[in-house]
């Protein structure tokens, strides 16, 4: 009896990969390698040096805002005590934050700030999407020509603007108004550099599968490129809120109506007969600080999404 061994199977051969995932695969390599070259490493020395630099680093950073902090809960005598600097004589107090609500001012300056604050993020943010849009999808004659205008404004620092700025609110007879404190600010030109940078790095086919089905610009713009934009146009608009609520040079020149101070501005006239009040301005700016951690921490996840995606993921 003789017995027969089947031969083996042949294995089936892998089907070739297309050029579209062999280059999303070659993409991905790219990103791993720029990640591992950012990396610390796997020496256990150079991180725990690291991390021990940056703790350093963070501390000295924290230190300034601690004393402050620290100062906003003493009574005005103790907040001009060297000797008892740490630990109050007196103990810690709540006079400072309650002397300054109680004169009805910081109400009014978290008011105008916030409005003020608000409205230049929004009116930036708009003007600043729609103009990259311009810049990244459409082609126009000088083109070319005004964003090379746009990157050098950037390198304009804003205090060589306030006069002009001045000039141009007296001529319009803006001056001491809202519009006044808001409009100079929304020119924020770096912003339209990062959002047109943003755009170009997001995919065409999606734009022309909606060209094919009728879709215009606006429409694009609307419905295609802002819903993929939303981390990147959250980024930006914290860090425009942020830099409007911490303004202090162009408020104070554009205005003299105590009514249209905002935060930066009336914490600086925070003074009573005796002279500065350093627990009562150390508590203001407590609390003009406070919306600020707000924002940052409902917002927090959107400002790391859009640093990874056009550092690390090479876009």
């Amino acid at each position: 009896m003789t017995s027969t061994i089947d031969p083996p199977l042949p294995r089936p051969q892998a089907a070739p990969r297309s050029p579209v995932i062999r280059e999303v695969a070659a993409r991905r390599r790219r990103t791993e390698a720029r990640r591992a070259h950012l990396s610390l490493g796997e020496s256990r020395t150079a991180r725990v040096l690291t991390f021990t630099v940056l703790t350093v680093l963070a501390l000295l950073w924290l230190l300034p805002a601690a004393g402050g902090l620290l100062t906003s809960f003493k009574s005005e005598q103790d907040a001009s005590d060297p000797v008892h600097w740490l630990w109050p004589k007196h103990g810690f107090t709540l006079d400072g934050f309650r002397s300054v609500w109680e004169r009805g001012e910081l109400p009014l300056w978290m008011f105008n700030s916030f409005l003020v604050a608000a409205a230049v993020t929004v009116i930036t943010v708009a003007v600043s999407a729609m103009a990259g849009y311009a810049f990244s999808r459409t082609r126009f004659a000088g083109r070319k020509g005004l964003f090379t205008v746009v990157v050098a404004a950037v390198l304009v620092p804003p205090q060589m603007l306030i006069v002009p700025w001045f000039q141009q609110m007296l001529t319009l007879n803006l001056v001491d108004t809202y519009a006044a404190v808001i409009l100079p600010q929304t020119v924020a030109p770096v912003m339209v550099f990062i959002l047109k940078k943003h755009f170009d790095s997001l995919p065409r086919e999606l734009e022309e599968a909606a060209r094919i089905d009728g879709a215009g610009h606006f429409r694009i713009f609307w419905s295609v490129l802002l819903p993929l934009s939303r981390p990147m146009l959250s980024a930006v608009a914290i860090f425009v809120f942020i830099g409007a609520w911490n303004n202090f040079l162009w408020p104070f020149v554009s205005t003299s109506d105590p009514d249209l101070m905002t935060l930066p501005v009336g914490i600086t006239s925070v003074k009573d007969a005796y002279g500065v009040q350093y627990a009562q301005s150390m508590a203001s700016a407590v609390l003009a600080a406070l919306p600020l951690v707000v924002v940052f921490l409902f917002f927090q996840r959107h400002i790391i999404k859009s640093v990874a995606t056009t550092g690390l993921g090479g876009q």
